[in-house]
C-alpha cells in the first residue's frame, strides 16, 4: 500500500471504530450482552469488508486505472450483496441480537464511507500525470 492509501484507510477506519464502540455500548444498554455481541460482530464485519475492498482497489490501481475503477465498482457490488446475505441469514440468530447487528452494519457502513470520502478529499493527489507524453506532439509539450 502506498502512503496515500494508508492515510485513506486510517481516515475511514478510525472514525468507524470510534463510532462502532459507541454503537456497541448503546446496544449493550438497550439489548444487553446479546446486543453488544451483535453490534460488535457488525463492526468487525464492516471493518473487514471495507478494508479488504480498499486493499483490492489499491492492488488494482497498480495494474491500471481502468482495473482500479472496475475493482472499485465490483468491490462495492460484492460488499453490498454479501452484507445483504449476512443481514438476511442472521435475522433469526439467537446467539446475538440481529437488530443490533443490522443497525451496527448500517451505521458503520455510513461512517466508513463518509470517512473514506473525507480522507480522499484531504489527499493532495494529482489526477493528471504532469510528465505524460502526449501522442502526436513528437516529444514537445
Amino acid at each position: 500500500m502506498q502512503a496515500n492509501d494508508v492515510r485513506a484507510l486510517k481516515g475511514a477506519a478510525v472514525p468507524t471504530i470510534a463510532v462502532g464502540l459507541v454503537v456497541v455500548v448503546v446496544a449493550a444498554l438497550m439489548a444487553g450482552t446479546k446486543g453488544a455481541l451483535g453490534a460488535a460482530i457488525g463492526v468487525v464485519v464492516v471493518a473487514a469488508f471495507f478494508t479488504a475492498g480498499l486493499v483490492a482497489v489499491t492492488w488494482a490501481g497498480r495494474v491500471s486505472p481502468q482495473m482500479m475503477m472496475l475493482a472499485a465498482v465490483l468491490g462495492y457490488l460484492v460488499k453490498v450483496i454479501l452484507l445483504m446475505v449476512l443481514l438476511s441469514s442472521f435475522s433469526d440468530a439467537t446467539a446475538f441480537a440481529p437488530g443490533a447487528f443490522g443497525w451496527s452494519v448500517v451505521i458503520c457502513t455510513i461512517v466508513w464511507t463518509i470517512g473514506e470520502v473525507r480522507a480522499f478529499l484531504k489527499l493532495k493527489m494529482l489526477y493528471v500525470d504532469p510528465d505524460a507524453k502526449v501522442p502526436g506532439q513528437g516529444g514537445r509539450r
